[in-house]
Protein backbone atom coordinates (compact mmCIF):
# COMPACT_ATOMS: atom_id res chain seq x y z
CA UNK A 1 0.00 0.00 0.00
CA UNK A 2 1.31 3.43 -0.94
CA UNK A 3 2.00 5.53 2.18
CA UNK A 4 0.08 8.79 1.88
CA UNK A 5 -0.68 11.67 4.28
CA UNK A 6 -4.04 11.37 6.04
CA UNK A 7 -5.39 14.54 4.43
CA UNK A 8 -4.45 13.28 0.97
CA UNK A 9 -6.35 10.04 1.53
CA UNK A 10 -9.32 12.10 2.71
CA UNK A 11 -9.24 14.25 -0.43
CA UNK A 12 -8.81 11.23 -2.72
CA UNK A 13 -12.04 9.80 -1.30
CA UNK A 14 -13.75 13.14 -1.96
CA UNK A 15 -12.35 13.27 -5.50
CA UNK A 16 -13.74 9.84 -6.28
CA UNK A 17 -17.18 10.68 -4.94
CA UNK A 18 -17.32 13.85 -7.04
CA UNK A 19 -15.90 12.10 -10.11
CA UNK A 20 -18.51 9.34 -9.93
CA UNK A 21 -21.22 12.02 -9.86
CA UNK A 22 -19.65 13.67 -12.91
CA UNK A 23 -19.70 10.31 -14.72
CA UNK A 24 -23.39 9.98 -13.94
CA UNK A 25 -23.88 13.39 -15.56
CA UNK A 26 -22.22 12.15 -18.76
CA UNK A 27 -18.84 13.83 -18.32
CA UNK A 28 -15.78 11.83 -19.44
CA UNK A 29 -12.86 14.20 -18.76
CA UNK A 30 -12.13 16.83 -16.14
CA UNK A 31 -9.44 19.47 -15.58
CA UNK A 32 -7.77 20.02 -12.22
CA UNK A 33 -9.34 23.47 -11.86
CA UNK A 34 -12.83 22.00 -12.42
CA UNK A 35 -12.28 19.33 -9.77
CA UNK A 36 -10.83 21.96 -7.43
CA UNK A 37 -13.89 24.20 -7.86
CA UNK A 38 -16.23 21.34 -6.99
CA UNK A 39 -14.39 20.77 -3.70
CA UNK A 40 -13.44 24.38 -2.86
CA UNK A 41 -9.68 23.73 -2.92
CA UNK A 42 -6.88 24.88 -5.22
CA UNK A 43 -5.96 23.28 -8.59
CA UNK A 44 -2.37 23.01 -7.32
CA UNK A 45 -3.57 20.81 -4.42
CA UNK A 46 -5.53 18.60 -6.81
CA UNK A 47 -2.54 18.13 -9.11
CA UNK A 48 -0.22 17.36 -6.17
CA UNK A 49 -2.58 14.73 -4.79
CA UNK A 50 -3.07 13.05 -8.14
CA UNK A 51 0.65 13.09 -8.88
CA UNK A 52 1.22 11.31 -5.53
CA UNK A 53 -0.78 8.31 -6.80
CA UNK A 54 1.18 8.27 -10.06
CA UNK A 55 -1.69 9.40 -12.30
CA UNK A 56 -1.39 12.01 -15.06
CA UNK A 57 -3.74 13.85 -17.35
CA UNK A 58 -3.29 15.75 -20.61
CA UNK A 59 -3.12 19.48 -21.29
CA UNK A 60 -5.82 19.21 -23.92
CA UNK A 61 -8.45 17.12 -22.10
CA UNK A 62 -7.39 16.95 -18.48
CA UNK A 63 -7.98 13.72 -16.57
CA UNK A 64 -9.94 10.82 -18.04
CA UNK A 65 -12.50 10.32 -15.27
CA UNK A 66 -12.91 6.54 -15.48
CA UNK A 67 -9.16 6.01 -15.34
CA UNK A 68 -8.72 8.45 -12.46
CA UNK A 69 -11.47 6.73 -10.46
CA UNK A 70 -9.73 3.41 -11.10
CA UNK A 71 -6.34 4.80 -10.02
CA UNK A 72 -7.80 6.21 -6.80
CA UNK A 73 -9.47 2.88 -6.04
CA UNK A 74 -6.22 0.97 -6.55
CA UNK A 75 -4.56 3.17 -3.93
CA UNK A 76 -7.16 3.69 -1.21
CA UNK A 77 -9.23 0.50 -1.44
CA UNK A 78 -8.21 -2.79 0.11
CA UNK A 79 -7.56 -5.59 -2.37
CA UNK A 80 -9.98 -7.83 -0.49
CA UNK A 81 -13.28 -7.20 1.27
CA UNK A 82 -13.09 -5.28 4.55
CA UNK A 83 -15.79 -6.07 7.07
CA UNK A 84 -17.43 -3.43 9.24
CA UNK A 85 -19.37 -3.55 12.51
CA UNK A 86 -21.62 -0.79 13.83
CA UNK A 87 -21.77 -0.49 17.60
CA UNK A 88 -25.10 1.06 18.56
CA UNK A 89 -28.33 0.52 16.65
CA UNK A 90 -29.94 3.85 17.48
CA UNK A 91 -31.01 6.47 14.97
CA UNK A 92 -27.45 7.38 13.98
CA UNK A 93 -26.34 3.75 13.70
CA UNK A 94 -29.33 2.90 11.50
CA UNK A 95 -28.75 5.97 9.34
CA UNK A 96 -25.13 4.95 8.76
CA UNK A 97 -26.20 1.41 7.89
CA UNK A 98 -28.64 2.73 5.32
CA UNK A 99 -26.14 5.15 3.86
CA UNK A 100 -23.25 2.68 3.51
CA UNK A 101 -25.31 -0.16 2.09
CA UNK A 102 -24.11 -0.84 -1.44
CA UNK A 103 -21.96 2.29 -1.64
CA UNK A 104 -18.58 0.50 -1.67
CA UNK A 105 -18.16 -3.07 -2.87
CA UNK A 106 -15.02 -3.63 -0.76
CA UNK A 107 -16.67 -2.42 2.50
CA UNK A 108 -19.36 -4.69 3.90
CA UNK A 109 -21.31 -4.20 7.12
CA UNK A 110 -21.41 -7.66 8.73
CA UNK A 111 -22.91 -6.97 12.16
CA UNK A 112 -24.51 -4.40 14.40
CA UNK A 113 -24.37 -4.57 18.21
CA UNK A 114 -26.71 -3.17 20.84
CA UNK A 115 -28.10 -3.91 24.32
CA UNK A 116 -31.75 -3.13 23.62
CA UNK A 117 -33.74 -6.41 23.79
CA UNK A 118 -36.16 -5.02 21.18
CA UNK A 119 -33.28 -4.85 18.69
CA UNK A 120 -31.04 -7.79 19.60
CA UNK A 121 -31.76 -10.83 17.43
CA UNK A 122 -33.52 -8.76 14.77
CA UNK A 123 -32.36 -7.93 11.26
CA UNK A 124 -32.02 -4.16 10.86
CA UNK A 125 -31.55 -2.74 7.35
CA UNK A 126 -30.49 -6.20 6.24
CA UNK A 127 -27.89 -6.56 9.05
CA UNK A 128 -28.25 -8.91 12.02
CA UNK A 129 -28.17 -7.20 15.42
CA UNK A 130 -26.26 -9.01 18.18
CA UNK A 131 -26.01 -8.28 21.89
CA UNK A 132 -22.90 -6.30 22.71
CA UNK A 133 -21.75 -9.17 24.96
CA UNK A 134 -21.27 -11.22 21.76
CA UNK A 135 -19.07 -8.55 20.19
CA UNK A 136 -15.67 -10.20 20.61
CA UNK A 137 -16.92 -13.60 19.43
CA UNK A 138 -18.65 -12.24 16.30
CA UNK A 139 -15.82 -9.85 15.38
CA UNK A 140 -13.30 -12.67 15.47
CA UNK A 141 -15.61 -15.16 13.75
CA UNK A 142 -16.45 -12.75 10.90
CA UNK A 143 -12.93 -11.28 10.73
CA UNK A 144 -14.27 -7.74 11.17
CA UNK A 145 -11.52 -5.11 10.97
CA UNK A 146 -13.45 -1.81 11.13
CA UNK A 147 -15.92 -0.55 13.74
CA UNK A 148 -18.17 2.51 13.80
CA UNK A 149 -19.03 3.75 17.30
CA UNK A 150 -22.45 5.31 17.86
CA UNK A 151 -22.88 4.31 21.51
CA UNK A 152 -23.69 6.65 24.44
CA UNK A 153 -20.69 8.83 25.28
CA UNK A 154 -20.07 7.25 28.69
CA UNK A 155 -19.63 3.81 27.08
CA UNK A 156 -17.30 4.75 24.22
CA UNK A 157 -13.94 4.28 25.97
CA UNK A 158 -14.73 0.78 27.27
CA UNK A 159 -16.30 -0.31 23.99
CA UNK A 160 -13.29 0.96 22.04
CA UNK A 161 -10.93 -0.99 24.32
CA UNK A 162 -13.03 -4.12 23.81
CA UNK A 163 -13.00 -3.64 20.03
CA UNK A 164 -9.22 -3.34 19.87
CA UNK A 165 -8.87 -6.40 22.12
CA UNK A 166 -11.13 -8.30 19.71
CA UNK A 167 -8.83 -7.47 16.79
CA UNK A 168 -10.43 -4.41 15.19
CA UNK A 169 -7.81 -2.34 13.33
CA UNK A 170 -9.75 0.85 12.64
CA UNK A 171 -12.42 2.80 14.57
CA UNK A 172 -14.63 5.67 13.47
CA UNK A 173 -15.83 7.38 16.65
CA UNK A 174 -19.08 9.32 16.33
CA UNK A 175 -19.40 9.89 20.09
CA UNK A 176 -18.40 13.22 21.70
CA UNK A 177 -15.95 11.46 24.03
CA UNK A 178 -12.33 11.33 22.80
CA UNK A 179 -10.84 7.85 22.93
CA UNK A 180 -7.34 6.38 22.62
CA UNK A 181 -6.33 3.29 20.70
CA UNK A 182 -3.19 1.18 20.49
CA UNK A 183 -0.53 2.35 17.99
CA UNK A 184 -1.31 -0.54 15.61
CA UNK A 185 -4.92 0.66 15.18
CA UNK A 186 -6.24 3.71 13.34
CA UNK A 187 -8.73 6.13 14.91
CA UNK A 188 -10.89 8.74 13.22
CA UNK A 189 -13.10 10.92 15.42
CA UNK A 190 -16.03 12.99 14.27
CA UNK A 191 -17.33 15.49 16.80
CA UNK A 192 -20.74 16.58 15.51
CA UNK A 193 -21.26 19.20 18.23
CA UNK A 194 -17.95 20.93 17.46
CA UNK A 195 -18.78 20.93 13.75
CA UNK A 196 -22.19 22.49 14.36
CA UNK A 197 -20.73 25.10 16.72
CA UNK A 198 -18.07 25.95 14.14
CA UNK A 199 -20.76 26.50 11.50
CA UNK A 200 -22.80 28.56 13.98
CA UNK A 201 -19.77 30.76 14.77
CA UNK A 202 -19.14 31.62 11.13
CA UNK A 203 -22.85 32.07 10.48
CA UNK A 204 -23.18 34.74 13.22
Amino acid sequence: MKKLPEKTVERLSQYRRVLLKELENGKTHIFSHELANLLHITPVQVRRDIMLIGHTGTLRKGYEINELVKSIGEIIDCKTEQKVAIIGAGNLGKAIMGYLKGKRTKLTIKAVFDVNPDKVGRVISGIRCYHIDEMQEIIQKENISIAILTVPADQSVQVADDLIAAGVKGILNYTPTPINVQPHAYLEEYDMITSIEKVAFFAK
